[in-house]
């Protein structure tokens, strides 16, 4: 009994070493990736704080260009980001060595050993202070652009909607108030002028929703090659067509614009300015639906048909706004037919309020 009490005893042990000595060989090998990681990790700082003093020096060098400062402060000031930059090194570097001794001496799950929070590319929305734009992607703890010439906003519009025809009113075959269009997109924003923010060339993409509600008990009915507004065979409650169109829009934009001077760069800012934008827009038709709402042998219908119902496939058409802010009042005018190859063509016209969110 001593003996198998002894052999069990010897085997234990043995298990027990075995593991302790392959998890120290684990942890060994965790430590020295993670060291050789940090280790080009310092070569990695040294390259990223020279590329920052290049886009430095290149703004201290437009600052120059334009007069802003003398040949004298400009080589003051590229010795002054030239000192920054060696000095970040330096220390990014002892922090790097520091963390190096710290995994040296210690488990693996000491700490958890990480310099990667302040590299790489970070994407914000709603832009940053003094940056203007909606969609911002940049590296960390780079510097701000000295002249950032581009910015981007988020277009949201919402308004009325209906069609202009030979022989008919606005308002003849739909219904007013019930008939809308909601527009939803991404612009950009380039000044034209190099010393100037008067005139800005915008350009981006959105999806277009225009909606149409026929009156009189009346829907679309497609019959090959013809789509007309026919009487509803039955208790018609409600009818809506929509049609969904993807374009990229092309706007000139006029108007003040106050310039915000800071150190290392500037800005144009348009906020509490107005403005004027005149352009158009072109795109496709990528979906036409029509909802009845009706009552069938005392039974309540919903009913949703999807169809081209002839409508043109291409879309294009003239664009225009005029606000202050963020507001404009907004209106568009599609050139093209809501239908394609009709006795009578209709040309869909809406207006509303247009919102330009940076």
């Amino acid at each position: 009994m001593k003996t198998i009490t002894k052999i069990v005893v010897l085997i234990s042990v043995c298990f027990i070493i075995g593991n302790a000595s392959a998890q120290d060989t684990i942890q060994k090998t965790n430590n020295t990736t993670k060291i050789e990681n940090l280790e080009q990790l310092k070569e990695a700082i040294k390259n990223e704080e020279r590329e920052f003093l290049k886009a430095e020096v290149e703004a201290i060098n437009q600052r120059l260009d334009r007069g802003e400062i003398t040949a004298e402060n400009a080589e003051q000031l590229k010795k002054e980001a030239a000192q920054k930059r060696a000095l970040n090194i330096e220390n990014r570097i002892a922090i790097i060595d520091n963390k190096i001794a710290l995994m040296k001496r210690n488990d693996s799950d000491y700490q958890n050993y990480d310099d990667n929070e302040n590299n790489g590319f970070k994407i914000t929305f709603g832009g940053e202070k003094d940056e203007h734009t909606f969609v911002n992607i940049k590296r960390k703890n780079s510097p701000p652009k000295y002249d950032l010439r581009t910015t981007s906003d988020l277009v949201f519009a919402i308004g009325v909607n209906n069609t202009i025809a030979d022989g008919e009113s606005i308002g003849d075959s739909y219904e007013t108030l019930g008939s809308g269009f909601v527009e939803l997109g991404l612009a950009w924003k380039t000044r034209v002028f190099q010393n100037s923010n008067a005139l800005r060339l915008k350009y981006g993409f959105s999806f277009q929703w225009n909606k149409l509600s026929p009156k009189d008990d009346k829907y679309f009915v497609q019959n090959g090659d013809v789509t007309s507004l026919e009487v509803f065979p039955g208790n018609l409650n409600e009818s809506e067509f929509r049609v969904t169109n993807l374009v990229f829009p092309v706007h000139f934009e006029f108007g003040p614009s106050k310039k915000i001077d800071k150190k290392n760069y500037f800005r144009y800012s348009t906020h509490n300015q107005f403005k004027f934008g005149i352009g158009g827009y072109a795109g496709f038709n990528i979906g036409t639906q029509q909802k009845l709402r009706y009552k069938e042998d005392g039974d309540r219908v919903k009913e949703k048909i999807r169809r081209n119902y002839n409508t043109s496939d291409f879309v294009y058409g003239l664009s225009a706004y005029v606000g202050f802010d963020t507001m404009s009042l907004y209106a568009k005018y599609d050139i093209s037919t809501v239908f394609k190859d009709q006795v009578v063509d209709q040309n869909n016209v809406s207006l509303g309020i247009r919102f330009d969110l940076d």
